[in-house]
């Protein structure tokens, strides 16, 4: 008996549309696009101004607190648009597009996996159409105007010490975290403690996801907070001198991608900041496109609720004013398994008693869901290893609860195994009269706002600010930052910021440690717990397991 393909052998044997033709079903012309080949576009912003025909349906697609490896949300959210289709909806997605740090770690790609994948696969997940090395190199420009500033005379008496803004990379580099610039003497610069994050964690990644057009992303560049001045005044990205600079390699970047899923469907794939580290959204962009030329849009939000889809509601849907009709949340058996004790070594055994104790995380998440004001229904993303007798106990669970609930088949059989989860959302969406609502309000203080996220969604009992971030609280105030919504840098395996609680965990204090500026992207980054911005490599990186041969075939890659 033959194994099932993978990813890359899927992906490999597909024949792609002609982009052309993809882009006709929303109603694009040749003239709205810039063409990368026959099978990749970006799509000029004037399409959207130019025809806006309507409001599509927005479904959100998110997850329960995931295995290290995750769960299939991407792989559903694609399946779902394929079982739409099936059913005869003029739909589309919008996803994130992929970092190459998770490709060559643990997580792998962001392209879906089996028979529903966005493609082509391989360049998505690798150099796509360059976006991601235009937001590093317009983040570094910014860098190294900051530290010439300081070495060629620093006028405006910046505060090396308090430069807060950081280079970065697309990769898992730990070594890197935490660095000394500037060594080797004067003509070297003015030496100083920096380091790097992951670009998808970076503020232009955040910026480049919430802006709206190039001059709206120009503003968001001035407001970049730097740092202080040595008596204490702020010092934004105005002031380097190098907005337009940075603007002008991020000019096609702005532009959303448009590519298509292994049936056909039109999938918009823009911005990928992570939802543990940022805010865990594809770009407003893309979404208003999808949303006004389709009639149903499905997009994700990264890791589990707590993390990306809150950052989705109380972030992007004000900033983008997008009112979303529903919550797909994506369970799997072995995630639950997880939560009820179960090792990572033996997620695929069998194990109704840990299922079973593993099931209040996912009633925690079905619960902050209607904190939003929303429908939502259970999509049971099906493995290989699960047993029937398993996956009926969450069915009847989800049943019992009075919880809509489908088994999704997407991975293995396409958008044929994603048709019950189809006429779920068609029902339960439908009719929604835009109940939603954010979680707080922004004009609260930022105390509130860290606590009400952190009590509500997370489940806390406590919330303990540092003596780091109580300076930071003060300095937010001093400038007027306390308005901005908050978007919580946490842990992404666990409820908590401990990793180690896992399931529904309860009476846990959340520790606040420090609180970062993010002002051009609209947004305060309280980091808590000990989640750093720059992953590193595990123990046997993917990396090892991939090649390309003389003919440019890869091989490995998922």
């Amino acid at each position: 008996m033959s194994s099932f393909p993978t990813d890359i052998e899927i992906a490999s044997k597909a024949e792609p549309r002609p982009i052309l033709e993809i882009a006709a079903k929303l109603g694009l012309k040749p003239e709205d696009l810039d063409l990368y080949g026959s099978d990749k576009a970006k799509v000029h912003l004037d399409a959207l101004k130019n025809r806006r025909k309507g409001q599509g349906k927005l479904i959100l697609v998110s997850a329960i607190t995931p295995t290290p490896a995750g769960e299939g949300k991407t792989t559903a959210t694609i399946g779902l648009t394929q079982g739409l289709s099936k059913i005869g909806k003029n739909v589309c997605c919008a996803v994130r597009e992929p970092s190459l740090g998770p490709i060559f770690g643990i997580k792998g790609g962001a392209a879906g996996g089996g028979y529903s994948q966005i493609i082509p696969m391989e360049d998505i997940n690798l150099h796509f159409t360059g976006d991601m090395h235009a937001i590093t190199a317009a983040n570094n420009l910014l860098c190294a105007a900051i530290d010439n500033h300081l070495h060629q005379g620093n006028d405006c008496l910046l505060d090396a010490r308090t430069v807060s803004f950081k280079r970065v990379m697309d990769m898992n580099d730990r070594s890197l975290r935490d660095i000394v610039i500037g060594l080797g003497g004067k003509t070297q610069g003015v030496p100083r403690e920096t380091g790097f994050d992951i670009t998808a964690a970076s503020e232009i990644m955040a910026i480049l996801a919430l802006a709206t057009d190039l001059d709206d992303l120009k503003e968001r560049i001035d407001r970049i907070f730097i740092g202080l001045t040595l008596d204490g005044k702020e010092v934004t990205a105005k002031r380097m001198g190098v907005t337009g600079a940075m603007a002008m390699l991020l000019k096609d970047a702005i532009k959303p991608n448009l590519v298509q899923t292994l049936e056909g469907n039109p999938a918009f794939v823009h911005c990928g900041p992570f939802a543990n580290i940022a805010h865990g959204c594809n770009s407003i962009l893309a979404t208003k496109m999808a949303v006004a030329f389709s009639d149903w849009v499905i997009t994700e939000a990264g890791f589990g609720f707590d993390l990306g889809a809150e950052k989705f509601f109380d972030i992007k849907c004000v900033y983008g004013d997008l009112c979303p009709s529903l919550v797909v949340l994506v369970v799997t058996c072995r995630a639950l398994k997880m939560h009820g004790g179960v090792k990572k070594r033996d997620l695929n055994s069998p194990n109704l008693e840990k299922l079973e104790a593993g099931l209040p995380n996912m009633v925690k998440h079905l619960e902050n869901i209607g904190k939003f004001k929303l429908p939502a229904v259970v999509c049971l993303n099906r493995f290989a290893s699960d047993t029937d007798a398993e996956v009926q106990l969450v069915v009847d669970y989800c049943k019992d609860m009075g919880i809509p609930v489908a088994v999704g088949d997407g991975f293995a059989r396409g958008g044929e195994g994603m048709e019950d989860l189809a006429d779920l959302v068609i029902n339960y969406a439908q009719d929604c009269k835009g109940t939603f609502k954010p979680l707080y309000d922004w004009n609260d203080t930022v105390e509130n706002k860290i606590e009400i996220v952190a009590k509500e969604i997370y489940g806390a009992e406590h919330i303990d600010f540092t003596a780091q971030a109580k300076k930071d609280l003060r300095t937010i105030k001093k400038f007027g930052y306390d308005k901005l919504p908050v978007c919580i840098a946490k842990t992404q395996k666990s409820l908590s910021d401990n990793p180690r609680l896992l399931g529904r965990p309860k009476d846990f204090v959340v520790t606040v440690r420090d609180i970062e500026i993010s002002a051009g992207a609209g947004f305060l980054v309280p980091v808590t717990g000990a989640v750093m911005r720059m992953p590193g490599l595990p123990a046997k990186p993917a990396a090892e397991n991939m090649d390309v041969d003389d003919e440019g075939n890869v091989t490995g890659l998922f």
